[in-house]
């Protein structure tokens, strides 16, 4: 069976259930690109028969084991968009219209807050580089972020290289354990301030502020209630306005 990735990313579980007693072969831009087939016929293939080809497809379904330069070669030939945590490689999905509508308005809220400020808001795709220690090179793409050293911290190809000071998520289901936990002690303890995880599927905001990689204070508001920040006094953000 020939199945194209949207439809087989749609549909997972049913192709894997038919993988099981046939061999489904995975298409991209009417490309061959992978190989799915049930586990236990794994022994009668050759390896490389069996295992998945090093293309972008692979990493739709899970996050993948990879070194960073193998994330850079990725990068460089796909259009797709990745982050790469703790030498995993994860494929950003197209956003839903209920993330955008919220990344929307709290972007205006922000905009708006620090107009005329040295910091200023920014939101994905945009590139954040971090690293616990030297060897340790994470890349990620922040829905949101608030940047208060960005002139100085542009490299020659004018990509900014710093650490903002305040980053905010917007959780999905396929997200929310990345969100929740990985970039939750990524953005600790690499030296952003505050965190923020935006939540539509409970109408929900989180607030942490970090202090010597650890959590020093947090908040969550609910329902009607009004997001403030702890790093910057007097920003604030309506949920009813959010999430309208």
């Amino acid at each position: 069976m020939i199945v194209d990735s949207a439809d087989l990313k749609n549909d997972l579980g049913k192709y894997l259930r038919l993988s099981a007693g046939e061999e489904i072969i995975i298409t991209t831009n009417g490309r061959k690109v992978a190989r799915l087939m049930g586990y236990e016929d794994r022994d009668k293939a050759g390896a490389s028969d069996w295992c998945v080809r090093e293309q972008a497809y692979v990493y739709e379904i899970a996050p993948r084991k990879a070194s960073y330069q193998e994330y850079l070669e990725l990068t460089e030939t796909s259009e797709e968009r990745y982050e790469y945590i703790d030498g995993e490689i994860y494929l950003l999905a197209s956003p839903r219209v209920a993330h955008q509508k919220v990344l929307a308005e709290l972007f205006s809220i922000f905009h708006n807050w620090f107009r005329g400020n040295k910091c200023r808001p920014m939101f994905a795709p945009f590139d954040i580089t971090l690293r616990r220690w030297v060897d340790d090179i994470n890349v990620v793409q922040p829905d949101l972020m608030v940047i208060c050293d960005l002139e100085e911290n542009l490299n020659e190809k004018d990509y900014y290289i710093g650490v903002p000071t305040l980053v905010a998520e917007i959780i999905s289901e396929s997200t929310r354990r990345k969100d929740l936990i990985k970039k939750l002690d990524l953005y600790m303890s690499t030296g952003v301030r505050e965190y923020w995880t935006v939540n539509p599927l409970n109408r929900e905001v989180c607030v942490y502020l970090f202090t010597e990689n650890d959590i020093c204070k947090t908040a969550t508001y609910k329902n009607q209630e009004t997001a403030l920040s702890f790093h910057f006094s007097g920003l604030a953000v309506s949920l009813d306005i959010i999430f309208a």
